[in-house]
């Protein structure tokens, strides 16, 4: 069975990008019918912080990092600050060997406060996939704070477009909504 991965990089619990990752997973999981799994740096992050070192990777770390290399499809989302990702995100991949995600399929996702933040899914997420050779799908996604309700996403318009994106993820990985995606 074939592999669908989230990353959430915020640093807070609970999140609105963990809400918003979550949702997409949701709906990847319900036309691929096949299980998900979630990275979130929030949880990462006393461990993932004083990692300086690669040969030094703790091993909740490289856990993370085997659940990415073992994905098909990764869903990367992070909350938008001061006109980026997360720092401890940007550490998260830096950690990590730029071969492992060679060619899999990614939705790139994002959370702010106001639409003047949206440009960060194509500025450095997008920038960000490439540089490990992600596949990114056309339709990346933001969504603002007042689109969730207690940490929900309440927004037909959101979850329209997370179809659509993971749509686009299916395509690519050559799999159709009626197939379960195989090994």
């Amino acid at each position: 069975m074939s592999k669908i991965v989230g990353i959430t990089g915020s640093i807070a619990n609970p999140s609105r990008t963990r809400a918003l990752v979550e949702s997409i997973l949701k709906e990847a999981s319900q036309q691929a019918h096949c299980k998900v799994d979630l990275i979130d740096i929030a949880e990462l992050a006393p461990v993932l912080g004083p990692t300086v070192a690669f040969n030094q990777i703790p091993e909740a770390l490289q856990a993370a990092y085997r659940k990415l290399a073992e994905a098909d499809l990764i869903v990367i989302g992070s909350p938008v600050y001061k006109a980026s990702y997360t720092g401890l995100l940007k550490h998260f991949f830096d950690l990590l060997d730029p071969k492992q995600l060679n060619s899999k399929v990614a939705i790139l996702a994002a959370t702010g406060g106001s639409d003047h933040h949206a440009l960060v899914l194509e500025h450095q997420l997008r920038p960000l996939a490439s540089f490990f050779g992600l596949v990114s799908v056309p339709t990346a996604i933001y969504a603002r704070d007042s689109e969730f309700i207690d940490y929900q996403l309440h927004s037909e318009t959101i979850s329209s477009r997370v179809e659509i994106a993971v749509n686009q993820a299916l395509a690519l990985l050559g799999k159709s909504e009626s197939v379960a995606l195989a090994a």
